[in-house]
């Protein structure tokens, strides 16, 4: 028996997209099954010229619930990594490979729950599209999922992070951890240690940002 074709957010996405025309289509999107358990979808948001896009896994609870993506305790530790790097926020655009928190409850708390590839496949023309229209010159991946979204399945995070991969998304594209690990390790110890290197991450990606001149001065 043939199977079913998996269904994709590429129908909503229209011949001319715009950011806005992106996020009011995205709004009603129903692609897969998430929508059905997520507050809201939780689009991009940035400046359509932004020069770098970070890209992460899903929205969190926190996220669901604003509507906007990194504004939980993720989303703090991006901040602070950003602003030693020297790179605004402002200057940046942030989204997710998947525009919906998928949850699982626990007590009174909803925790968040990996996508499944069927989810991130149905999702990635929106981050398809976002990423058509903004033209970054540099995209970073934040973790495993958005990682794989957008190289493949089989990319490891943990082989190959913070190292230059070709891509036609891009003119560069990296990948590293996204700031809820920092958050998750296991002592403060550890934690300093994975920030420590998360910012020299995004030190990285400064220096990128500064011999291509696109970096604005502190």
């Amino acid at each position: 028996m043939p199977r079913s074709p998996i269904m994709t957010a590429a129908a909503l996405i229209s011949a001319h997209p715009t950011l806005e025309k992106l996020r009011e289509a995205a709004a009603g999107c129903k692609a897969c099954e998430l929508w059905k358990r997520g507050t809201q979808t939780v689009f991009g948001e940035g400046s359509s010229r932004a020069k770098v896009m970070f890209v992460g896994e899903q929205p969190g609870d926190q996220e669901d619930l604003q509507g906007r993506p990194f504004v939980g305790p993720a989303g703090r530790v991006l901040d602070k990594a950003l602003e030693i790097a020297g790179i605004d926020r402002n200057d940046v655009y942030v989204t997710n490979a998947v525009k919906h928190f998928k949850w699982e409850p626990r007590g009174k708390r909803r925790i968040h729950k990996k996508p499944r590839q069927l989810e991130i496949t149905a999702c990635r023309p929106w981050l398809e599209a976002e990423i058509a229209v903004t033209k970054p010159e540099v995209v970073v991946c934040l973790g495993a999922t958005a990682a794989q979204s957008l190289l493949g399945s089989k990319f490891k995070v943990t082989e190959r992070r913070g190292e230059a991969i070709p891509s036609t998304l891009a003119p560069f594209l990296v990948a590293t951890v996204h700031p809820s690990s920092i958050l998750r390790a296991p002592d403060e110890e550890a934690r300093q240690e994975a920030m420590t290197a998360f910012v020299d991450d995004m030190k990285t990606i400064a220096g990128v940002l500064r011999k291509k001149g696109l970096l604005r001065a502190a």
